[in-house]
């Protein structure tokens, strides 16, 4: 029999959903934590050398090197601009080169091109950050906290600090990606030594039926949240089964020899129509061995390794996570159903494999015997069967950043519970993820669902 919990955890409050601002509340050690993120950045690219900090693999990933950049261009031309006296670009044209998507700011350089961008070097791009932090940490110190901006400038500082951890981890897999197209199959790390595992046998976890409170709630997730994650709003849900675990490569295995990639039947159209058009027959980074002993070998942030059949899987695309819930009976879950499994009282984000254990790549899961769903946090971010769509009374941030989330609501699917190469400190349970339903670069994987 599965476990059962109650949705009597996180029943309805008498707390109205509010519109949550970039940084709910004063920061007052955000000089501190200002310099700790953005110096974690510059830790991402030591293994690099100028040349991986150049390559652009693909459209829809960008080069180390613009990450840097970017992220240097929000703080100058959202803070810096607007309450530094005296304000002077550090360079105008970077105001072209490095804007993402932000049309309210003007003209941008076409997203396919950044790896023509071979000026200016990076070691330029070091130059203007660490101008660009000097600046800003002035700027943190001098005004006081009572001056009338002060809480305007946290907000936005503390979003750009939150912005600065989304890019560590798109510059994590953006460069993965760029690095396995080379015949070397270089390592950005040194190989992690799999521990011997006693893997978890996927059992169900059940939940009763019932009506919850759904998205940011300051009291549980903290003082920040993105505009996404809000309002809070009720939500029925009907009962319904969780898988205790992620689906493995063992299981994908099994999938695959079944001819997954090959039935029609169990596929969304456009899914199959992905498969046909792209010839997909395995997952991202795999690739066939040379002998039945190593039949599937795996492109990792460590080089190329042997497929190890009790790590969660790995950089699935939407169609494919669906695909493989259909063969094994079951589904993805909804994202209400996933937030409420993050929090029962048996989920927690300690001890889950973020960027800050270094690992950059999931893990597998040691059997245990208390009948809670585990990896909730970190290893794979979970597809769910949820569109992105805006909750009832969604508002985005006033200015220009209101174009950060609302503006993306359209042909995406949510995700959740974050990677191992997600900073921790980014995380909570609220936080919604979202891509279009054929990525396979990032982090992702999926656990399975079904109805009570």
């Amino acid at each position: 029999m599965p476990t059962r919990h109650s949705t009597r955890a996180d029943a309805p409050d008498q707390r109205p959903a509010h519109q949550a601002s970039p940084a709910a509340s004063l920061d007052h050690a955000l000089p501190q934590r200002y310099r700790q993120v953005r110096r974690q950045s510059e830790a991402l690219i030591a293994p690099l050398s100028a040349e991986d900090c150049q390559l652009q693999s693909m459209p829809d990933a960008s080069p180390a090197k613009w990450h840097l950049a970017h992220l240097t261009w929000f703080f100058e031309t959202f803070i810096l601009e607007k309450f530094e006296p005296a304000f002077k670009a550090f360079d105008p044209a970077f105001r072209v080169l490095f804007n993402s998507y932000y049309t309210g700011i003007g003209d941008r350089y076409p997203r396919p091109k950044r790896g023509l961008i071979s000026r200016p070097s990076l070691t330029e791009v070091l130059r203007y950050r660490q101008q660009v932090d000097e600046r800003m940490l002035q700027l943190l110190e001098q005004i006081p906290e009572d001056h009338p901006e002060r809480m305007q400038l946290n907000a936005l500082t503390e979003l750009g600090l939150q912005h600065e951890q989304q890019h560590q981890e798109l510059l994590l897999t953006d460069v993965k990606h760029a690095l396995s197209f080379s015949p070397l199959s270089p390592g950005y790390a040194r190989r992690w030594p799999l521990a011997r595992t006693h893997p978890e046998p996927q059992r169900w976890v059940g939940f009763e039926t019932g009506l919850l409170h759904h998205g940011y709630d300051a009291v549980q997730d903290g003082p920040f949240a993105f505009d996404n994650e809000t309002p809070r709003h009720p939500v029925y849900v009907a009962g319904f089964e969780l898988a205790s675990r992620l689906v493995t490569n063992g299981e994908l295995l099994a999938f695959i020899d079944d001819g997954g990639y090959q039935r029609p039947e169990l596929w969304l159209s456009m899914g199959w129509d992905w498969v046909q058009a792209g010839s997909h027959a395995l997952p991202l980074y795999w690739q066939r061995g040379e002998t039945p002993n190593n039949a599937f070998r795996n492109f990792t942030l460590q080089g190329l390794v042997d497929v190890d059949p009790h790590t969660p899987a790995c950089h699935l695309s939407y169609f494919e996570a669906d695909a493989f819930a259909r063969w094994a009976k079951a589904r993805l879950p909804t994202e209400h159903e996933w937030e409420l499994a993050a929090r029962s009282a048996a989920a927690t984000q300690a001890g889950g494999n973020f960027v800050e254990r270094g690992v950059y790549h999931p893990l597998p899961l040691n059997e245990t015997a208390d009948g809670a769903a585990h990896q909730l946090f970190g290893d794979v971010w979970e597809w769910t069967q949820s569109n992105y769509n805006p909750y009832p009374g969604y508002r985005p941030w006033e200015g220009l950043v209101g174009e950060y989330n609302g503006k993306f609501m359209c042909n995406q699917f949510v995700l959740r519970g974050g990677s191992c190469a997600t900073p921790q400190s980014h995380l909570r349970a609220s936080y919604r993820n979202f891509f279009p339903p054929d990525a396979q670069w990032q982090f992702s994987g999926l656990r399975l669902a079904r109805g009570a």
